[in-house]
C-alpha cells in the first residue's frame, strides 16, 4: 500500500469510530513519507477522540500551518484543552476559532462552548465539521422546510401622500385631500427545498416559496400582496482544503406568480380607467433562467450572475400592458485583507423592454404611437465592512445607478444610494441587525406630475430597518422587525412617510 493508500483508509476507520485502527493506518501512512497538514489534522482528532490529549495538541498545533485547517485545528485544540481541564487555554482556543469569519459554523460552536465554559456546563461537541458535513454531502437526499409567521402593525397601507396636493398632471388641478390608513396586517414567508445529491459534489433540487402579507381590516383589503414563486435547478460546491479555495456554481429555472391590486394611493380604492376597473393590471406571471458562479481564494474572490426574464402582467381594458423582459448580468471582486475586514466591487447591467408601454416625449405626454418603454441601467457599487468586536461588526456601502431611456431620455436618472449596515451578536442566542439607507434621484429631464410648469421632479428616499432575533431552540427564533421610510419629492402623489413594526416566529433547520 502507498502512503495515500494507508490514508485513506485511515479516514474509512476513523468514519466507523474505529479510532485506534486509524491511529495506526496514519502512523503507517507517515512512516511510508506522508506529511502534510491534513494527515497531522486527522491524526490529532483521532488522538483526541481516543483520549490521547496530550499527542493530540502537539498534532493538532502542527495542523495550524495549514490556513484552511486552522480553524478547525483552532477549534479541535479547544476540546482538547478542556477535556485536558486547563479552562484557560481551552478559552483561547474557542476565542480565535470564533473570531474568524471563514467557517460561520465553528464560530457559532465556538460561542456555544465559551457560554457552557463559563457556566461550567460544557459538553462534548463534534470535533471535525468538516466530516459530518462529508456525512451529510453522502445523503442521497435532503429536505428542508423555513417559515415565518407574525403579526405587523403598517402606518400607510397603501403609501398615500400625508398632506393634501394639487394634482398638476389633471388639466382641471384637483384638490386631493389623500386618506392615511393604517391597520394590521399578517406577513408570511415559507420556503420549502428538496435536494438530490446526485454526485459527490453536485445536487438537483426543487423549491417552493410563498411570501405576502394579508391585512386583517377589510378596508385594507386591497394592500394585500402575495407571491408564489418555484424553482428548480442544480448546485455544485467543491472545496480544495490544500488549495484553500472554493467553486460555487448555481443555476435554475423559476416561475413565479404575483397577485396585488392596482389601487389609488388617495383613498385605497381600486383604479378605474374611462369607468372600467383595472385593478388586476399589477398581477404578472414572471418566469426565466438564473446562473451564479463564484471563485473563492484565501484573499481574493470573483463572480458573476446571469438573469433572463419575461413578465406577463394581466391583460385590462384601456390601458397598455406592463409586458416586459428583463435581462441582467452582474459581476463582483471582493478582497479580504484580513479575517476581520473585506472590500467587494460589484457592477451590474440590467435592461427592461415593455412591448406596449409608450414612452415619454421630452414635454412629458405620451404619445399615440410612440415607441415602447426600454430602460437600460448601469450600477456600480462598493461596500466594505469591518470587524470591530469579537461580537460586532459593520459595514459601509455606496451604489451609483445610471438609468437611460432610450427613446428621448425623458426618465432618466442617476441614483446615489449611501447605506450602513450593523450586526451585532451579543450571545450564541441573541442577535441584532440594523441597516439604514438614504437615496437620491437626480431626475435631468423628468418634470413633477409630468408638467413642465412644476418643475423638474426631485426624489429623496431615506429608510432604517432592524432586525432583533432570539434564539428559542436550536431551529425556533422569536423575531422582531421594523421599517421607518421616508420619500419626498415634488411629485407630491409619490411623497409619503410609512412605519412597520412585525413580531413573529421563524423556523428553520
Amino acid at each position: 500500500m502507498t502512503a495515500n493508500d494507508y490514508f485513506v483508509d485511515g479516514n474509512r476507520l476513523f468514519r466507523d469510530d474505529l479510532y485506534w485502527a486509524a491511529l495506526l493506518r496514519y502512523r503507517q501512512a507517515g512512516e511510508a513519507g506522508l506529511d502534510t497538514p491534513l494527515l497531522h489534522y486527522n491524526v490529532g482528532v483521532a488522538q483526541y477522540r481516543a483520549q490521547q490529549n496530550i499527542r493530540a495538541r502537539e498534532s493538532l498545533i502542527k495542523a495550524l500551518d495549514s490556513p484552511m485547517l486552522r480553524v478547525g485545528a483552532q477549534y479541535s485544540l479547544g476540546l482538547n484543552a478542556y477535556a485536558l481541564g486547563d479552562l484557560d487555554e481551552a478559552l483561547r482556543w474557542f476565542r480565535l476559532s470564533r473570531d474568524q469569519n471563514i467557517n460561520p459554523k465553528l464560530a457559532n460552536y465556538s460561542r456555544i462552548a465559551i457560554s457552557r465554559i463559563r457556566s461550567e456546563m460544557i459538553t462534548d461537541s463534534p470535533a471535525v465539521v468538516r466530516i459530518e458535513e462529508e456525512r451529510r454531502q453522502r445523503e442521497f437526499a435532503h429536505f428542508d422546510f423555513r417559515a415565518r409567521v407574525s403579526v405587523g402593525t403598517d402606518s400607510n397601507a397603501f403609501r398615500s401622500p400625508s398632506q393634501p396636493y394639487i394634482d398638476f398632471d389633471d388639466p382641471t388641478l384637483p384638490l386631493v385631500t389623500p386618506v392615511v390608513q393604517s391597520g394590521v396586517f399578517i406577513p408570511v414567508n415559507i420556503g420549502a427545498k428538496y435536494l438530490v445529491n446526485a454526485y459527490s459534489h453536485e445536487g438537483f433540487y426543487g423549491a417552493y416559496r410563498l411570501a405576502g402579507r394579508y391585512y386583517q381590516d377589510k378596508a385594507l383589503e386591497n394592500a394585500n400582496e402575495y407571491i408564489h414563486e418555484l424553482s428548480f435547478g442544480n448546485e455544485y460546491r467543491r472545496r480544495n482544503e490544500e488549495a484553500n479555495r472554493e467553486r460555487e456554481v448555481y443555476s435554475a429555472f423559476r416561475i413565479a406568480q404575483h397577485d396585488e391590486v392596482y389601487y389609488d394611493r388617495d383613498d385605497g380604492g381600486s383604479r378605474q380607467s374611462g369607468g372600467v376597473e383595472v385593478g388586476d393590471r399589477m398581477n404578472y406571471v414572471r418566469y426565466g433562467p438564473d446562473l451564479s458562479f463564484r471563485q473563492s481564494h484565501e484573499h481574493l474572490s470573483v463572480g458573476f450572475t446571469m438573469t433572463g426574464q419575461l413578465w406577463n402582467y394581466d391583460s385590462v381594458e384601456n390601458l397598455p400592458e406592463y409586458d416586459h423582459e428583463y435581462f441582467l448580468f452582474g459581476a463582483m471582486t471582493q478582497y479580504r485583507f484580513s479575517p476581520s475586514s473585506l472590500l467587494r466591487l460589484t457592477v451590474k447591467k440590467y435592461s427592461r423592454r415593455f412591448g406596449q408601454r409608450p414612452s415619454f416625449e421630452l414635454d412629458g405626454t405620451q404619445q399615440l404611437g410612440a415607441p415602447p418603454v426600454r430602460y437600460d441601467y448601469l450600477s456600480v457599487g462598493l461596500i466594505a465592512r469591518q470587524r470591530l468586536l469579537d461580537s460586532l461588526w459593520f459595514g459601509v456601502e455606496f451604489e451609483r445607478t445610471d438609468r437611460k431611456d432610450q427613446h428621448v431620455g425623458y426618465n432618466d436618472y442617476i441614483l446615489d444610494s449611501y447605506g450602513v449596515d450593523i450586526h451585532w451578536n451579543y450571545s450564541n442566542r441573541f442577535k441584532l441587525r440594523l441597516a439604514a439607507y438614504y437615496r437620491l434621484y437626480d431626475y435631468a429631464n423628468a418634470f413633477a406630475f409630468h408638467n413642465p410648469v412644476v418643475g423638474n421632479k426631485t426624489l429623496e428616499t431615506a429608510d432604517v430597518n432592524f432586525d432583533v432575533s432570539y434564539r428559542m431552540t436550536p431551529s425556533l427564533s422569536l423575531v422582531f422587525k421594523g421599517l421607518l421610510l421616508e420619500k419626498v419629492s415634488n411629485d407630491t402623489r409619490i411623497a409619503y412617510d410609512r412605519n412597520q413594526f412585525v413580531l413573529g416566529v421563524r423556523w428553520e433547520p
